[in-house]
């Protein structure tokens, strides 16, 4: 006979590997925010990106941002583009640039956006997919942008996963709520959100 295992830490009343559905860490309201947040577009691992250098065909290229968030074009090696708007990027660009030509003048375009970059939603969505980040994106926004859920949703056990700088987090997300009006629940995402909406239990 199979037996499962639970383990009873210090005599309290929580089991370690027994649940399957964890609660969430946070409620929607106290969802931590990143701490650093720019108006602007952030460059970063995955992306990308068109660098045109004015009239020199030979130097634009278009080229992916690393894993390691650095890119290399023709006269530049490794230089660091994660963490940086298109704008800083191009100035820095001209920077190095200079020492070989007159006056350069630099343009980065991203034209593609990595993981880190992106809301994923998974689970009973209409259509699981990756949404590119905008300014003041918020859960209602994703969910109408994916189609809404499937009539097999756990709508009010909904979850938002978040990668924070002391690590990954989960928030807790009644979808069902808000579909009904309560707009406390619509949160704004932010990059490298996932939103994970659960399959019901019968």
């Amino acid at each position: 006979m199979k037996i499962r295992v639970c383990i009873l830490a210090l005599g309290f009343s929580v089991l370690i590997g027994c649940s399957s559905n964890p609660r969430p860490e946070y409620a929607a309201a106290d969802c931590p925010v990143p701490p650093v947040l720019s108006a602007e577009y952030l460059i970063g691992p995955g992306d990308t990106l068109n660098i045109v250098v004015w009239e020199n065909t030979e130097l634009s290229v278009t080229v992916p941002v690393r894993p390691d968030g650095r890119v290399s074009i023709p006269l530049i090696d490794d230089m660091q583009a994660s963490g940086k708007t298109p704008t800083q990027l191009g100035n820095d660009m001209e920077e190095l640039l200079a020492e070989y030509l007159r006056t350069p003048e630099v343009s980065v375009i991203v034209i593609g956006q990595g993981s880190a970059n992106q809301i994923k939603v998974v689970g009973e969505v209409v259509s699981p997919q990756s949404l590119s980040y905008r300014s003041d994106l918020t859960i209602l926004d994703v969910v109408v942008a994916v189609g809404g859920m499937t009539d097999f949703a756990a709508r009010n056990r909904a979850s938002l996963v978040r990668p924070t700088v002391t690590g990954q987090v989960e928030c807790g997300l009644r979808l069902g709520d808000l579909m009904e009006g309560d707009m406390s629940q619509n949160v704004k995402v932010y990059p490298g959100d996932v939103l994970v909406v659960p399959e019901t239990r019968f």
